[in-house]
């Protein structure tokens, strides 16, 4: 007889809440391309490489992060830990797009949002291994 597992539907919405914040930031990346006439590449304008780099990252973290939430919940982890990954994941991707997007240099957005997605993968990450064993 099949498993009857239930669906994961915490991990299903922040994974659409990232999808809506990665999908902002690919827009702002068109938009600069048009505004400044660059196809390809940054174009050597500092504000559209800051926006490529604000959407890149966010593709480099959020994944993964989502992979360990469903794991987690298929394995019928608390779902206080799942929304916590959640939420903190959310609110750094979107501190470190904010702070990376208006600022060139160092900024609170950018510390404060790599910090807590670092945090959070590195919890999920330790929950996954506690979970396994």
């Amino acid at each position: 007889m099949p498993a009857i597992v239930e669906m994961p539907v915490i991990t299903t919405l922040y994974t659409g809440l990232n999808t809506l914040l990665i999908i902002a930031l690919a827009m702002y990346v068109v938009v600069l391309r048009y505004r400044h006439r660059v196809g390809i590449g940054d174009g050597g304008v500092p504000e559209l490489l800051r926006a490529i780099r604000a959407h890149g990252n966010a593709l480099e973290y959020v994944p993964l992060t989502l992979i360990m939430m469903l794991v987690l919940e298929l394995n019928a982890v608390a779902d206080t830990h799942l929304h916590a990954i959640g939420a903190v994941l959310l609110i750094g991707r979107l501190l470190h797009a904010w702070g990376l997007v208006r600022t060139s240099g160092t900024s609170p957005g950018r510390f404060l949002g790599t910090l807590s997605t670092w945090g959070i993968f590195i919890y999920a990450a330790v929950l996954c291994v506690i979970t396994a064993i």
